[in-house]
């Protein structure tokens, strides 16, 4: 009974570290930059302290030309509504609704982390 048990114990325990061990750690992430919509009403700095928390590998910048995606975020009364455009051609590629203003952040972060930057147009 013992070692049936040891060996369960054992199987998890591979299996916990192999799981671990295909994790992205954040700080694994590329950096992406974010710029506004200036349709967005939610205030930028509610914006950039949930980043910080969520996905410190994402930030805001005032620059078009350097960000990656375009975010528009929204208030509506009682929930967050956020879209995410691709920078080079402004597809929307993600959008999320939330009751809470962390959760949309987070929500946008995976998809952003989760899914290959979109490629800029050659010149």
């Amino acid at each position: 009974m013992k070692t049936k048990l040891v060996i369960a114990a054992s199987v998890m325990a591979l299996l916990f570290a192999a799981g671990a061990a295909h994790a992205k750690h954040p700080s694994s992430y590329s950096a992406v930059k974010l710029i506004l919509s200036p349709a967005s009403r939610v205030p930028s700095a509610d914006i950039v302290k949930n980043l910080e928390e969520k996905c410190p590998n994402v930030t805001l910048t005032l620059s078009s030309k350097e960000s990656n995606y375009m975010l528009d975020a929204r208030w509506y009364p009682q929930q967050y509504r956020f879209m995410l455009r691709s920078k080079p051609n402004g597809d929307v590629v993600f959008a999320t609704r939330t009751v809470l203003l962390s959760n949309a952040v987070k929500d946008v972060c995976k998809y952003i982390n989760n899914n290959p930057l979109p490629e800029t147009p050659q010149k």
